[in-house]
């Protein structure tokens, strides 16, 4: 399928990568048809650019995107909204063997644009690209992805508000107006023009990561060239997916950030 981007970060593990696709279909006739994405990291070491060990400890949460995904399709036949759902999952691990995808490897997406691995600790967006490329040839009305994408965001927000950025500002809206209904928290973040710079590749259309500063939009900024044409919104629930202790009403460990806030948006 083209997916040179989703592949080549799963190809160092002997998990072989699952692409996902879940249908929801009302009764009757759709009033929207609709996309999610969840980043499906089952584990992630880093690869060759490997993470401190007490950085890699908690990365079986590092596909906590594609759980939510699970936990919205399952609740969508009882809820019954009267809106086409597609749910869509790239999963895989980010392992280390002699096959591994490494620093300075060029990328094909499903799209064609092709991307320098800049670091192969940046893998979810890579992941997400082809996932979003996918999902906009469904010719859904939008498309939302969950992702634990940043640690940017995490030190921008800490566990107390997840990110949301995208290319959109009405959907961006209705989704922060559906998450203070849930009691989750989404601050928005820009994606400028500016944050594409650091970007630039001179051996390929873009690189895989950029600037420290400003990380969080600069991954947005990444994950926008994978969207043409429909309304998106990119959630990043990196500081707020896996909690040391509980907050509000979240409990300690797994929180399922993002499900409460995107049922009420799907059913409202």
């Amino acid at each position: 399928m083209g997916m040179g981007a989703f592949l080549g970060v799963g190809q160092g593990s002997d998990q072989p990568p699952k692409f996902i696709h879940m249908t929801y279909k009302p009764t009757k006739k759709a009033t929207k048809k609709i996309a999610i994405i969840g980043k499906g990291i089952t584990f992630d070491s880093g690869g060759y650019d490997i993470k401190p060990p007490s950085s890699m400890l908690n990365m079986k949460d590092d596909m906590a995107g594609s759980a939510a995904v699970l936990a919205i399709m399952s609740a969508l036949p009882k809820l019954a909204p009267n809106i086409e759902v597609h749910g869509i999952i790239a999963a895989c691990e980010n392992m280390l063997n002699g096959s591994s995808y490494k620093p300075g490897d060029i990328l094909t997406a499903k799209n064609g644009k092709t991307i320098e691995v800049d670091n192969t600790d940046a893998e979810g967006r890579l992941t997400l690209a082809d996932a979003l490329c996918y999902a906009e040839e469904l010719n859904v009305d939008e498309i939302i992805d969950i992702a634990t994408l940043t640690g940017a965001c995490s030190v921008a927000l800490g566990h107390y508000a997840a990110g949301i950025m995208g290319n959109n500002d009405e959907l961006i809206c209705a989704i922060q107006a559906a998450a203070e209904k849930s009691g989750e928290a989404y601050w928005k973040l820009p994606i400028w023009e500016a944050h594409s710079e650091s970007l630039k590749s001179e051996v390929a259309d873009m690189k895989n990561t950029g600037s420290r500063m400003g990380g969080a939009s600069i991954a947005g900024a990444f994950l926008k060239n994978f969207v043409s044409k429909t309304k998106w919104a990119h959630l990043d629930i990196a500081g707020t997916a896996f909690l040391d202790s509980p907050y509000k009403g979240f409990i300690k460990g797994s929180t399922g950030m993002a499900v409460r806030t995107l049922l009420e948006f799907l059913t409202k």
